[in-house]
């Protein structure tokens, strides 16, 4: 291999050479594979303009590239300095690709070597990299990275990052490297150099693998270890009753510790309601250590009456927050050891055996490719298998599908994995726990189904609570997508001969399986089923474009409800009939292929462990199959009742994007009978569960029944928000519905533009219609007065939820526009965050098909629904909302709601009454800009 390497950075004016974007500073490193040699870097004369968005990206401005060299003057120089190394940079076709357009540009020959792109290498090497992000990556490595978006400091950072990688793969057991090697040659960059070169340098000598790894089946993995139960009978379990005791025991290892009587009080509640078999509701304000409230008690709890407590959070975040924060934590206080495992869906699991079979394949589609090196690499550091510890891409997640855990087909002993099964182990850690961490899907799945993953439990704690009621709609709802449909039917061979079907015939036609549905009948039957589907979405995309009204007709995307009167249009007549005749083709299908199934399994010890992985993967698909009939059966053909249906899509898009959708209208007695009546005692927990210090919302909404005894606790925040926040209410803003959407999103602009210049950025803007979203952020971004801001907006900048805070955070001059997803779950703490925007109060839309399923329900009992559910429910995300801004004790900021339902109709001062006591201000723009600035 070449020793010598380049590590090249370039900042341009936009990304586009052809259309005349140009360089504006460019640095080359030039390293080998132990060292960094040199480092050459100049700004570089544009010859044009540098945009704002650039400047304040990258720092240059037009001052610093004035007296520069132009590229043409140095261009010979560079090719020079380029050639004979192998060209590396952090996503390398850009880099690459820009340079090689400007050296023809001025005339000088390209660059003719290899490349390797460092994201690239990262992905297979950090497996479990939360991002692959340069400024990120050097972050989470500890590498200095002084002036993140100059090209000096990223290409240095780039051939730090270069040798800490080669580092880490030179660690690597040779027998990972081997398959890396052979995987990497089908590679977008020209990794396939290291690893054959670390793998010619590993074969010259006989290394012993780490004592914590082992070589299975040709595979390197951690080898797995169950922690020995922990007896705890000669432990002092006494809790800390006394603040002074609890006091103590935090203070010794929490740094700056802050006692906080709040906390205090929500341990009590845990503790007593737990010796007491009650239920409890809590409403613990933000800042009072919530998580450690309910978990001290509960590791107490657990461990003195030996049986295990369960923790259920909404979202993974979270979970692993309570792993590695708040338990590893509590395992340094606590004077007594304690056992806690987070258990997931068995779909969470990897299948060794599936996964092993896989590899055999010739199958060089990129992102299957990648997502196996990533395993493979990964296999050496988990022990759990569980899928969220990769960061694997959309398409790596589509071959996650194939070797996910789904259960055995054919007997486990048939598994030559058995004794190394992540999911197995799980379930075997989780034996002994004293503490079980879930999510709200998972725990609802274990309680509804008979997949049992825990083990019996009877106190649980519920975190984020205010989802409960989502989370079991959810999970207790039926959908059929095109996309979803089109794929199974990929992933059985419609399309490709190498896929399902096909190789189960091949290996039946060898095994002489006798058959009465033959070969030529099930391909006619599977090519049949395909244009039914085709002919089904087509039907449906004709219904919705039908069904819509004036006002949905300029939105791009739909959602139908599908009501008894909608049923018996003669359109949807026909749908019936063609799903009619799918269903039918789905029984005929699954029969052809099961016989397959069940006599192959009858031979399976003849089979080859190749076949046998076939046959499991197989029957996973048959379920899957059958999954796919039942949907169309209860969606189309057969209602269930007390549900709400409906068809959403997207108009651009039909009839790729349709997706029908049913839900239950209520929960109640779902959850009181699978959820409340098996345990003996449930602590209901969240930031947000009371309206009007009330929970009866709450209750009611989760059918929390009053047969059982529940405590109710309100902690309120520890935060003074009379002195660290303010809210202001415009006064010169119309009503909503008195002007046009157009018209109104104008005025929000001129508001909107005011506010950030007296905030210097720094402010997050709600808003409960993406329409209105997307007409404000175009209407700012063409005023032109704030071409020094970063406007980032959920939906129209690229990117997660998680993404696009971070990327606000690290702007001076930045605003974050978001909608539903925003309202809660958004830490943005210190000055990063001053100003938080509420546009409208945040009310579900009137049409929504669940609301109004819900609102009909009401009617039906004589019960007015605006206030038994619209008002509370949107008086909850307004809570949620408002607690974005103040999150430390230090924080300070403003929350300005232009929506002026607020002050101007009866119930708008419940919203007020929602949240602490804090000064409000009404007046026009200027006087609240004035305000503002003063006070900020």
């Amino acid at each position: 291999m070449n020793e010598h390497f380049v590590v090249v950075d370039i900042e341009t004016t936009g990304n586009s050479p052809k259309k005349g974007e140009r360089i504006i500073q460019i640095s080359a490193v030039k390293m080998n594979k132990e060292n960094i040699i040199d480092q050459y870097t100049t700004f570089v004369n544009p010859e044009i303009s540098i945009p704002p968005f650039i400047e304040e990206l990258t720092g240059i401005n037009e001052s610093m590239v004035k007296d520069a060299p132009s590229f043409e003057e140095i261009a010979p120089f560079l090719r020079d300095y380029l050639q004979g190394c192998i060209f590396v940079a952090h996503n390398v076709l850009f880099d690459l690709q820009f340079l090689q357009n400007e050296f023809e540009r001025v005339g000088v020959e390209p660059f003719t070597g290899s490349m390797i792109d460092t994201v690239e290498l990262a992905k297979i090497i950090l497996p479990d990299s939360d991002s692959y992000k340069l400024i990120e990556l050097a972050e989470s490595l500890s590498l200095t990275h002084e002036r993140p978006h100059q090209a000096d400091s990223d290409a240095l950072v780039t051939a730090e990052l270069l040798l800490y990688l080669l580092q880490k793969a030179n660690k690597l057991p040779l027998v990972t490297l081997e398959k890396l090697a052979d995987f990497s040659m089908h590679l977008k960059s020209d990794i396939d150099i290291l690893f054959d070169d670390i793998v010619m340098e590993k074969r010259k000598h006989i290394e012993d693998l780490p004592h914590d790894l082992e070589v299975y089946r040709g595979i390197a993995l951690k080898k797995k270890q169950l922690s020995a139960k922990i007896d705890h009978y000669r432990e002092p379990f006494q809790y800390p009753e006394t603040s002074v005791e609890k006091e103590r025991l935090l203070s010794q290892y929490v740094e700056h510790y802050e006692r906080r009587n709040g906390q205090f009080e929500m341990m009590d509640a845990v503790f007593a309601s737990f010796q007491q078999t009650n239920d409890a509701v809590i409403e613990a304000g933000t800042g009072i250590g919530k998580s450690i409230g309910y978990l001290l008690p509960s590791i107490y709890f657990a461990c003195k009456e030996r049986t295990p407590v369960v923790i259920s959070t909404y979202t993974i975040q979270l979970q692993e927050q309570l792993m590695k924060k708040e338990i590893k934590l509590l395992s340094d206080i606590l004077p007594f050891p304690f056992k806690t495992v987070l258990l997931k869906g068995r779909s969470h699991y990897l299948n060794m055996f599936k996964f092993e079979q896989s590899l055999s394949e010739r199958d060089w589609q990129y992102d299957s490719l990648l997502t196996k090196m990533q395993i493979l690499v990964w296999l050496t550091q988990t022990v759990t298998g569980d899928v969220d510890e990769l960061n694997i891409s959309t398409g790596g997640s589509v071959y996650w599908n194939r070797i996910k855990h789904d259960g055995w087909h054919l007997t486990k002993e048939k598994d030559p994995w058995i004794s190394r099964d992540f999911y197995l182990h799980a379930k075997k850690t989780a034996l002994d726990a004293d503490i079980i961490i879930t999510n709200h899907s998972m725990l609802l799945t274990e309680l509804v189904q008979d997949i049992k993953l825990f083990p019996d439990f009877s106190y649980l704690i519920m975190d984020e609570a205010h989802h409960l009621e989502h989370a079991a709609r959810q999970h207790l709802s039926i959908s059929l997508g095109f996309n979803t449909s089109k794929f199974l039917l990929s992933r059985l061979g419609i399309y490709e001969k190498k896929q399902l079907y096909y190789q189960l015939e091949r290996l039946s036609d060898a095994q002489n399986i006798s058959v009465t549905v033959h070969a030529f009948e099930l391909d006619f039957m599977i090519h049949e089923l395909d244009l039914s589907l085709d002919e089904l979405f087509m039907m449906i995309g004709q219904f919705i474009q039908h069904s819509i009204n004036k006002k949905e007709k300029s939105q791009p995307k739909l959602r139908i409800r599908l009501t008894e009167e909608s049923r018996k249009k003669p359109s949807w007549e026909k749908i019936k009939l063609c799903a009619e005749q799918i269903v039918a083709l789905f029984t005929d299908i699954r029969k052809g292929i099961q016989e397959r199934l069940d006599a192959l399994n009858q031979q399976s010890g003849q089979l080859k462990n190749k076949e046998k992985a076939l046959l499991e993967e197989m029957y996973g698909f048959i379920g899957d199959l059958e999954q796919l009939q039942s949907s169309i059966s209860s969606l189309v053909l057969h209602p269930l009742e007390h549900h709400v249906y409906w068809i959403e899509g997207d108009k651009r898009a039909l009839p790729n994007s349709i997706t029908i959708m049913a839900q239950p209208v209520s929960v109640h007695s779902a959850l009181n009978e699978k959820l409340f009546e098996k345990m003996k005692s449930v602590i209901l927990t969240s930031a947000t569960l009371t309206i009007n210090h009330s929970f009866h919302y709450f209750k009611d909404s989760i059918g929390l029944n009053s047969n059982r005894k529940v405590m109710e606790k309100c902690i309120p925040s520890p935060f003074d928000y009379e002195k660290q926040t303010k809210l202001f209410i415009p006064n010169d803003i119309p009503e909503i519905h008195q002007v046009s959407i157009q018209e109104y999103a104008q005025d929000i602009t001129n508001h909107l533009i005011g506010i950030a210049q007296a905030t210097k950025g720094r402010m997050l803007v709600l808003f409960t219609s993406y329409e209105l979203l997307r007409l404000v952020h175009d209407y700012m971004k063409a005023c032109g007065l704030l071409e020094e801001f970063i406007l980032i907006a959920q939906g129209i900048t690229s990117g997660s939820r998680t993404r696009l805070t971070k990327n606000f955070q690290r702007f001076d001059k930045a605003i974050l526009f978001g909608t539903n997803s925003f309202w809660e779950g958004v830490d943005i703490p210190g000055e990063d965050l001053s100003c938080l925007v509420m546009v409208r109060l945040p009310f579900s839309p009137p049409d929504d098909p669940i609301t109004e399923a819900i609102n009909e329900n009401y009617k039906q009992k004589g019960i007015n629904a605006f206030t038994a559910h619209s008002l509370p429910e949107a008086i909850i995300r307004f809570k949620q909302g408002f607690g974005r801004l103040i999150r430390r004790s230090t924080d300070r900021g403003v929350v300005i709601v232009f929506d002026r339902r607020i002050e101007t109709t009866s119930y708008g001062n419940a919203f007020i009454k929602s949240i602490p006591p804090l000064p409000i201000e009404h007046g026009n723009l200027s006087d609240i800009i004035d305000n503002i600035e003063k006070w900020l």
